[in-house]
């Protein structure tokens, strides 16, 4: 392989997972270079415990580093849109959070400016990695599930005032949505990688668990390009915490591990319908190579990108889709009607799902 890629990692939140599980781990590809973040406690307690040497508190300081490959970008919500930019147009890799951007205007323009910039933009849809997803994805793409029939999707987390505390968290301008944006967003990821696009969407929200501005109950139901139906719940008021996926197709039903924050991680349950699908899928895991869950095996797969010029285990593609499902999910419930994909400059809420007035 080539030389490491230096990182510089903004926002030591989120970001300190990004170093535990991604860079450290892959410690032979990457080299975190500098540590950006506007708390001077935290920015340098992060440097001092994993060897940062620079500590930067302006993120333009970061865009004028020639020795600098990658920016990974881990800010609240509505910091991302101009830092992306900033960061692709002044040639740098990018990793981004989830969400990308704020809508679906600016992944549009997002997508247009990566495509003339020397580097490349990496989402982060986390949840994707692991060997129970991979080996269901692996299961799909062999074909040996068949026909997708039906599916579900549970997001049933606990978010207290604790967790509100935070005062980005919980507002419109700030989070950009609720648990259908920070929450459920990867769990409704898992659906589409693994059963394909949405045809369309009638969907609901409501604010029923905690007093802020922005949604904490979801529930959907969705139609597939290829027929097949689904079903998304979601809530930040759930007793225990648990993400289930459960995935019934023609020749066998999937479920998902039920780790809220991991559920790529353990194994899944693959129930064949009968011996010659159940042999089948044996044969085609004999052999299976580990995959490590999270971050660790979604930088090690975007190093090999980088390097043989290869797509990306993520793509700003893959971020716009679900940035259509929450434009169709916030649209459907103002609405009351059902909303049919793809969303296009056309869309009333291409320019922005904030509610009006503060669009």
């Amino acid at each position: 392989m080539s030389a490491l890629k230096t990182v510089a990692v903004v926002g030591g939140g989120i970001g300190r997972s990004h170093i535990v599980e991604g860079y450290a781990p892959n410690a032979d590809k990457f080299r975190v270079l500098a540590i950006c973040d506007l708390d001077p406690g935290r920015r340098d307690g992060l440097a001092d415990e994993f060897g940062i040497e620079r500590r930067v508190e302006n993120f333009d300081d970061l865009l004028a580093m020639d020795d600098l490959d990658i920016i990974d970008i881990c800010t609240p919500p509505g910091l991302h849109y101009p830092m992306i930019l900033a960061a692709l147009r002044a040639g740098k890799h990018v990793v981004c959070e989830k969400p990308l951007v704020g809508s679906l205007a600016q992944i549009d323009e997002v997508m247009a400016v990566e495509k003339q910039s020397r580097g490349r933009l990496m989402p982060v849809f986390q949840y994707r990695f692991g060997n129970g997803i991979q080996q269901a994805k692996a299961i799909i793409d062999a074909g040996l599930a068949g026909k997708p029939y039906v599916g579900s999707v549970e997001t049933l987390w606990r978010r207290e005032a604790d967790y509100y505390a935070i005062p980005w968290r919980g507002k419109w301008k700030t989070e950009l949505g609720g648990t259908l944006m920070t929450h459920a967003i990867h769990p409704h990821d898992i659906f589409t990688y693994l059963m394909g696009d949405l045809k369309s969407l009638f969907g609901r929200v409501a604010t029923r668990v905690n007093p802020i501005e922005v949604e904490d109950c979801i529930s959907a139901t969705v139609e597939l390009q290829s027929g097949a139906l689904g079903s998304f719940t979601g809530t930040l008021g759930s007793a225990d915490e648990i993400t289930r996926v459960r995935l019934a197709f023609e020749n066998l039903t999937i479920e998902s591990d039920h780790s809220p924050y991991n559920p790529g991680g353990a194994e899944w349950t693959i129930l064949p319908r009968n011996d010659a699908t159940r042999d089948a899928i044996a044969a085609l895991l004999a052999n299976w190579q580990d995959v490590p869950p999270r971050f660790t095996s979604q930088m090690a797969r975007f190093y090999t990108a980088l390097i043989d010029g290869t797509a990306l285990p993520v793509t700003t593609a893959d971020a716009r889709r679900s940035l259509e499902i929450i434009t169709a999910f916030y649209a459907s419930s103002r609405t009351k009607q059902e909303v049919t994909f793809p969303l296009g400059p056309e869309h009333l809420n291409y320019q922005s799902w904030l509610p009006e007035g503060l669009a």
